[in-house]
């Protein structure tokens, strides 16, 4: 079991889903306990055959999706994960930035399990290659051509600006914005800037990608005008990168993140699917509910 937070790490990735990625942990647990102890004996590395479980079932998944995401309403994009995930579930480092999980998803599934596995979780080829059903050599050819796909993205998928100075550019994006300062927002997107948001068909969203400075700050200007005084924006990290959240009434309704074109905003992803929400929003603690011992009562300072 003590691999169990290595296969949500590695699942994330490959799916893009933490729900997902938490089904194919389960299936790959449920498959080494139908094992009989005879046959779990005989395996060396447990660890090894629960990752090749796992890589093969996220594969089969990877290349459903594709068929699913024809049907689906509007941009798709990942599952965003806050800031505190209460289970510690996911490693948040630039490997699971939305900017680069974006990247990941314009690979094809055997690309991207080559990837994520060799680049990223440093398996050989020949661990790899048990994974996709092909062989080393197939699967170093795979792993290159993704590489490729990450290179072709202009300044990478996070941007040349550094840590500190993202946080910086949101939160003077999130001041621009509050101002209705059209001047200003112009100043921190890039021309080229483009916004793209999945509602999933659940909610009111834009359905195609919002593109150019002028139109992207046009749009969150008209956002501005629309919110009311039960709404705020304010300030999270999301998958690890300084990112905003629009909280109605307290409880989270849209995520924004964003990727960046030298010190400027490139990208803006809008997630606003409330099935992708889930890790945002905290359960109101139940008022009858009797504290363990040690717990915090209701209403305690």
């Amino acid at each position: 079991m003590s691999e169990r937070r290595r296969l949500i790490n590695l699942a994330y990735r490959l799916l893009g889903s933490l729900a997902e990625a938490e089904d194919v942990v389960q299936e790959t647990y449920a498959r080494w306990y139908a094992l009989s102890p005879a046959e779990r004996d005989a395996i060396e590395v447990p660890g090894a055959w629960l990752t090749t479980v796992a890589g093969r079932l996220c594969l089969t998944l990877l290349g459903s999706a594709r068929v699913r995401r024809e049907r689906y309403v509007g941009g798709w994009l990942p599952e965003p994960l806050p800031d505190a995930d209460p289970a510690d579930r996911v490693t948040l480092d630039e490997s699971v930035s939305i900017a680069f999980l974006v990247v990941l998803d314009s690979m094809t599934p055997a690309e991207r399990v080559a990837f994520i596995l060799h680049d990223v979780f440093r398996y050989s080829f020949a661990e790899v290659s048990a994974v996709l059903g092909r062989s080393p050599a197939a699967s170093r050819q795979l792993a290159s051509s993704a590489r490729r796909r990450v290179r072709s993205v202009p300044a990478g998928p996070a941007g040349r600006a550094a840590a500190g100075d993202r946080a910086e550019i949101v939160r003077r994006f999130r001041r621009a914005w509050a101002a209705k300062d059209m001047g200003a927002l112009l100043d921190l997107l890039d021309p080229d800037a483009t916004a793209v948001a999945d509602g999933g068909g659940r909610v009111l969203t834009f359905l195609e990608p919002i593109e150019g400075a002028t139109a992207v700050a046009q749009a969150w200007l008209e956002l501005a005008d629309r919110a009311d005084d039960h709404t705020a924006i304010v300030e999270r990290t999301v998958n690890g990168q300084p990112g905003l959240v629009a909280e109605h009434d307290g409880v989270t309704a849209t995520v924004f993140a964003f990727g960046f074109t030298g010190d400027r905003i490139g990208r803006i992803w809008v997630m606003r699917n409330p099935d992708k929400l889930r890790s945002w929003i905290t359960p109101a603690p139940d008022p009858d509910r009797v504290p363990r011992d040690g717990e915090p009562r209701v209403g305690a300072p």
